[in-house]
């Protein structure tokens, strides 16, 4: 459809798309996409519009406003927004923009763990392969080509993939990141030892404090509930895929005792060990 915006070039065309009730259910799926040359003097200002959007700007500057920052964008960088909440952009020297609105059920996930890496407004070494992406989404309704839901929710998922694998992010960040990711391999080798939090914080060469912080903010765990849950993962696969009594897979699995094993597992599982093998 060719946009009737003020400040929008009436070349500018845009899609919208229902995802069927599957894809609300299970992808991440395109809402409405756009390639847009915005005029100077453009503007926006939204309370609310439910979805989250994502720009790669061809060329001119965009300032923006979100969550109560300002901040200006500019050629070659991506744009990622939190929609819900109240956000304006505007150029004065005119913009050259593909754009996205997008949602789904991890859609938030993603959004919260990009920003608190690299922010709203970022760059990456190459963009190529985001903004190939993001044209694929876009020549999928421009072309009237059949809506495949489960391509297009690969195409977003590459897309902030891409974002979080490449997008540079300051140097304090990067450290925090190399942190999450060496305690989780060390766990991974050595969760049926005796592990204590002052232990990893000591191998993070961090204080426990600023350690269980870090770690909570990369993982989403505490270092204590990571490690509980690498050990009731391991429990389950015994009890599934090993003839062991439970007393020997509580002690594989690194529990220090069979009646705290139990407690934490029927807490966790709402049922006993035993009960969770009969269940088969």
């Amino acid at each position: 459809m060719l946009s009737q915006e003020e400040f929008v070039a009436s070349s500018s065309r845009y899609y919208v798309y229902a995802p069927s009730r599957n894809a609300l259910e299970m992808f991440l799926y395109p809402l409405q996409c756009g390639h847009f040359t915005y005029e100077p003097g453009y503007r926006l200002v939204r309370e609310s519009f439910d979805s989250f959007l994502l720009m790669y700007i061809r060329k001119g500057n965009l300032h923006l406003e979100t969550e109560g920052r300002l901040q200006d964008a500019g050629k070659g960088q991506l744009v990622l927004l939190d929609c819900y909440t109240r956000h304006a952009y505007s150029t004065d020297t005119g913009l050259d923009c593909l754009w996205c609105h997008f949602d789904g059920v991890t859609a938030r996930h993603w959004y919260q763990n990009i920003i608190s890496r690299v922010g709203n407004v970022f760059s990456l070494p190459d963009p190529q392969p985001i903004v190939s992406k993001l044209t694929s989404i876009y020549d999928t309704f421009d072309t009237g080509d059949t809506v495949r839901e489960p391509l297009l929710s690969k195409y977003l998922t590459d897309i902030l993939t891409a974002i979080l694998l490449y997008a540079p992010s300051d140097e304090k960040t990067n450290a925090h990141i190399g942190i999450a990711e060496k305690i989780t391999a060390y766990i991974s080798e050595h969760f049926t030892e005796n592990l204590s939090v002052s232990q990893l914080a000591s191998l993070a060469g961090l204080s426990d404090y600023h350690f269980i912080r870090i770690f909570k903010k990369q993982t989403g765990f505490t270092p204590h509930e990571y490690v509980l849950n690498t050990r009731m993962n391991m429990a389950r696969y015994l009890l599934k895929n090993s003839e062991l009594s439970v007393k020997d897979i509580c002690f594989s699995a690194g529990f220090s005792c069979e009646s705290v094993f139990c407690s934490a597992f029927k807490r966790m599982e709402g049922m006993t060990p035993a009960q969770y093998r009969e269940h088969g």
